[in-house]
């Protein structure tokens, strides 16, 4: 089902391999060798950043943290893809095939539950704010851990029923293969299908189309005419939304790819063809984990972007509360110490209408 278990189906060819498809291997070899590469660069990179800002406890560090550590497992698999693809046997033994299966299925999952985290926090943070402060650095924390357990636990079942087999015939060799029948086993990937693509997306455009309507009606009836370009808090969820879409455009074709050939529905292709094909939408899955480091980038501009402007918001608010204050005691004083009962009107609006304008 992975691209590594999609290895063991072509190793059994014999000695003597053809010039071309001795050609199609080297380039993805060096496709995916030049995604190695960039990809851990680029993770590498955001995690260093990240770790310097996530001590202000912010959400959305945490969350791109634990994205890029996502992103730098799946990418740590392609050493071993790239080493089998050309030797044609499996060198890593029974644990190598439990363990570099398995981790396909924990960072594809981890990533999209933590996607769906975030959209689920900005949501809230539209919804109902004040919730979304009290939240504590320790309660994001706990959510991240929550979603790389549920990760595991849905991965579970692939690190148990794979093992390492040996080949019987003539210039097959060892491969990984899963031990559980045809029947379960694609029930097992149906779920898997469900919980990493399907229901993560109705999800996420269930609060996106919330959030799009509660914009449009705040576009209807604007508290400020002056802010008709888009506000920080508005990039930062279009910059969540991009990373989503990437994921889909990047897995998608994978799941749809290894489900038609498991319910026998794929189309009457070569074998050539059909590795050409797995060839492809493997290499689809690894370059999201190296366009991802740029995006992050994008979003963490601007979500500090959002976060300078919701504190110059609140420090407007809190100053001009403060003045309000002083100026009604000063009045209540100046009125208990004067002993007249006149009544300067003229004063007073002109002091109330200059506290309005600092607001």
């Amino acid at each position: 089902m992975e691209p590594n278990s999609s290895v063991p189906g072509n190793v059994s060819a014999p000695p003597g391999v053809p010039s071309d498809e001795l050609l199609i291997t080297g380039t993805f070899g060096t496709v995916l060798s030049l995604m190695y590469v960039s990809g851990v660069a680029g993770n590498v990179y955001t995690l260093a950043v990240m770790c310097q800002s996530v001590k202000c406890g912010a959400s959305m560090y945490i969350s791109i943290i634990n994205l890029a550590l996502a992103d730098l497992l799946y990418l740590s698999s392609i050493p071993f893809i790239v080493c089998t693809y050309f030797a044609r046997d499996w060198y890593f033994g029974d644990l190598g095939c439990r363990i570099l299966l398995s981790l396909d299925l924990l960072t594809m999952h981890a990533s999209i539950f933590t996607l769906t985290g975030m959209c689920t926090e900005r949501y809230m943070a539209v919804t109902k704010p004040l919730d979304t402060v009290r939240r504590s650095k320790g309660y994001r924390k706990g959510m991240a851990g929550a979603v790389w357990s549920l990760s595991l636990l849905l991965t579970l079942p692939m690190m148990i029923m794979v093992t390492l087999t040996e080949g019987k015939g003539k210039g097959v060799k060892r491969m990984c293969a899963p031990t559980w029948s045809l029947d379960a086993y694609r029930i097992y990937l149906t779920v898997l299908f469900s919980t990493s693509i399907m229901a993560p997306g109705m999800v996420i455009g269930y609060l996106y189309s919330r959030l799009a309507r509660t914009y449009l009606e705040s576009q209807r009836n604007p508290i400020n005419k002056k802010e008709n370009k888009r506000s920080p808090k508005q990039k930062v969820l279009i910059m969540i939304f991009s990373i989503v879409l990437l994921f889909w455009a990047c897995f998608l074709p994978f799941w749809v790819w290894q489900l038609l050939r498991l319910y026998d529905m794929s189309p009457q292709l070569s074998s050539q063809t059909q590795k050409c094909i797995n060839y492809l939408v493997t290499c689809l899955t690894y370059s999201n984990s190296c366009i991802n480091p740029f995006l992050y980038t994008l979003l963490t501009k601007n979500y500090r972007e959002y976060l300078k402007n919701r504190h110059k918001k609140f420090y407007r608010f809190t100053s001009a509360f403060r003045k309000r204050g002083s100026g009604l005691q000063c009045s209540s004083w100046g009125r208990s110490m004067s002993s007249s009962n006149h009544y300067d009107y003229g004063s007073e609006t002109l002091g109330m209408s200059s506290i309005r304008d600092m607001k």
